[in-house]
């Protein structure tokens, strides 16, 4: 929200990716995945749901800051947020396995 209102009360809107991306990341994925974790915990698997969370946590934020930083035109910084999306985009792949997994 505060990432939103400065773009809004600067005009400068360089950051809309970021913007989107910790919406995106720290709202909406977090936030599903806690409804699944409050609603069917029981069912997932404890220590794989320990390293999803984490995985997330670190490469979400560590991607945010490099895509900040990449943003404002530091192009050395790629490889970072691609290997943190990498990271990234692994979380969501193992929340998905245990939730999978918690079915059968």
């Amino acid at each position: 929200v505060g990432l939103g209102l400065h773009m809004g009360a600067t005009h400068d809107h360089t950051l809309a990716p970021v913007h989107a991306h910790i919406n995106l990341l720290g709202w909406a994925s977090m936030a599903l995945i806690g409804f699944f974790v409050l609603h069917f915990g029981s069912r997932l698997n404890a220590k794989l749901e320990r390293v999803q969370f984490w995985l997330h946590q670190v490469g979400a934020a560590v991607m945010l800051i490099a895509l900040a930083v990449l943003m404002t035109g530091r192009t050395a910084v790629e490889p970072v947020v691609g290997i943190t999306s990498i990271v990234v985009g692994a979380s969501v792949l193992l929340f998905a396995v245990n939730v999978w997994r918690s079915l059968r």
